[in-house]
C-alpha cells in the first residue's frame, strides 16, 4: 500500500462481456490513473473479474450485490440503475471494495467494446499509517 491508499479497480459489464473486454477497460484506468493494487467486482459478477485477476496476479475484492444500492456515483445509467440500483456498477463496487471514506479518482470509463465499464477508487488511508 502506498501513502496514499489502496488502489482499487471496480467492474461492471454486460452479460455478453469478454475477457478482452475487461482487460481492455482495465487498461484504460492504468494508462489514465497509473498502477492498480486490486480488482473488485459484485459477486454476482465475480467469475470473470476472478479470471482477470489470475491472468494478471492481482487480488479480487468481491462486494455483496445488495450494497451497490447504498452507494453514490458520479455517473447515472438508467440500465444500471433498473438492473442493479445504482448509477454506476463499476463506480459502486470500487468505492465498496475500498472502503469507508474512499474516493473515486474519476467517473468510470467504457471498453472500446461498450460491455464493461472500469473505475477506480483511493482508499482512505488509516490515521497514524506512514507506509
Amino acid at each position: 500500500m502506498t501513502a496514499q491508499g489502496l488502489r482499487i479497480a471496480g467492474f461492471g459489464f454486460r452479460s455478453e462481456a469478454t475477457l478482452e473486454s475487461l482487460a481492455q477497460a482495465q487498461d484504460q484506468l492504468i494508462d489514465q490513473y497509473g498502477a492498480i493494487d486490486k480488482l473488485a467486482a459484485a459477486r454476482s459478477m465475480l467469475p470473470l473479474v476472478e479470471e482477470l485477476a489470475r491472468l494478471r496476479d492481482i487480488e479480487v475484492i468481491a462486494v455483496a450485490d445488495a450494497e451497490l444500492s447504498t452507494v453514490t456515483t458520479l455517473t447515472h445509467s438508467e440500465q444500471s440503475l433498473h438492473a442493479r440500483g445504482t448509477g454506476s456498477v463499476a463506480e459502486a463496487v470500487a468505492l465498496l471494495a475500498a472502503g469507508p471514506g474512499a474516493t473515486l479518482l474519476g467517473p468510470r470509463i467504457i471498453s472500446a467494446d461498450r460491455k464493461a465499464t472500469a473505475a477506480l477508487a483511493l482508499s482512505e488511508v488509516p490515521e497514524g499509517t506512514t507506509e
